[in-house]
């Protein structure tokens, strides 16, 4: 859902003045949320859950931490490894497809897929599910 917010800056919610408005909203919604789908673990969610969020899986992306703790903002790279969940990829569950050429190549970098190998000429990808 965030990714579908329009982007004029580089900050999610930028248009936004006073950040005490802004919490005060999302802790309203979050609350009729929880009440709506009975499920009051959302009412632990806040804006630093999805910051963490955002920081562990920017870093599985990528695997690049320094890459991480710039997104962040952050000067220490120790604050950034606190917020950096490393996560075993052994345990997660992957979409797999296969390219044989180069616009397939193209098309499943373009929706994120990782290369993994190569194999009689095929090439294998994945992304997290």
């Amino acid at each position: 859902m965030l990714n579908q917010i329009p982007k004029s800056e580089n900050r999610i919610f930028a248009h936004y003045k006073n950040l005490n408005s802004l919490r005060r909203t999302y802790e309203r919604q979050r609350k009729k949320t929880a009440h709506k789908l009975g499920n009051p673990r959302l009412l632990r969610i806040t804006f630093h859950t999805l910051r963490h969020w955002k920081a562990t899986h920017e870093y599985h992306k990528t695997k690049d931490i320094l890459y991480v703790m710039k997104i962040l903002g952050h000067k220490n790279i120790k604050n950034t490894l606190l917020y950096t969940q490393l996560i075993d990829d052994k345990k997660e569950d992957y979409i797999c497809k296969i390219a044989q050429n180069t616009k397939e190549i193209s098309q499943l970098i373009e929706d994120g897929f990782e290369y993994i190998c190569e194999q009689e000429e095929l090439k294998f990808f994945r992304k997290r599910k």
